[in-house]
């Protein structure tokens, strides 16, 4: 019989930048997944969220996890081409806070979700985030999901995950649902 504990390791050596992109559900929800299994693991993770304020589902569930930080950096409105400059001023907060995150050496995980989107909506920039890739200590996994994905991004990137939509029940003018969908 295999043992994982033969394969998991506390620190990893080479820590790999992923990114969750396109226009299909699920890139939120594949990074939470990811925080999930390192916390099973024991990992200490940092989920910090561009755009994002509120008390939604999936915050609600990470707060069960000690070994899971989550940060919102959103105003809680949808932010579209024009930000304010209290949405700038709050991305500007996350991308610092994690920065901090990354380098302290106390987790292993760090996620930027909804990070791309920040660069689409111009509250943070590419370079932004090219330079959080730069500064990566080796053994931390670093993840950017949002739509979007700049291509410089994607080629800096280690793996890259592409959602697409082919149906989804939205079309059919099935609302949100609570706990599926938020």
């Amino acid at each position: 019989m295999i043992h994982h504990s033969t394969f998991v390791h506390r620190h990893f050596r080479q820590g790999y930048v992923h990114i969750y992109t396109g226009n299909g559900k699920g890139k939120t929800t594949a990074a939470l997944g990811l925080a999930l299994r390192a916390a099973g693991a024991s990992l200490k993770v940092y989920f910090g969220q561009f755009l994002k304020k509120g008390d939604f589902s999936e915050i609600k569930a990470l707060r069960r996890f000690p070994e899971i930080t989550v940060r919102q950096f959103g105003c809680g409105r949808f932010v579209k081409c024009h930000p304010t400059a209290a949405e700038i001023a709050a991305a500007r907060c996350g991308l610092a806070s994690l920065r901090k995150a990354m380098l302290s050496k106390a987790y292993t995980l760090i996620i930027a979700d909804e990070a791309n989107c920040a660069v689409t909506c111009g509250l943070i920039s590419v370079d932004d985030l090219l330079q959080l890739i730069a500064e990566k200590p080796a053994p931390v996994e670093l993840v950017f999901t949002g739509r979007g994905a700049h291509p410089r991004l994607i080629k800096q990137a280690d793996m890259v995950s592409v959602i697409q939509a082919r149906k989804h029940p939205f079309n059919d003018g099935v609302k949100c649902r609570k706990g599926i969908d938020w």
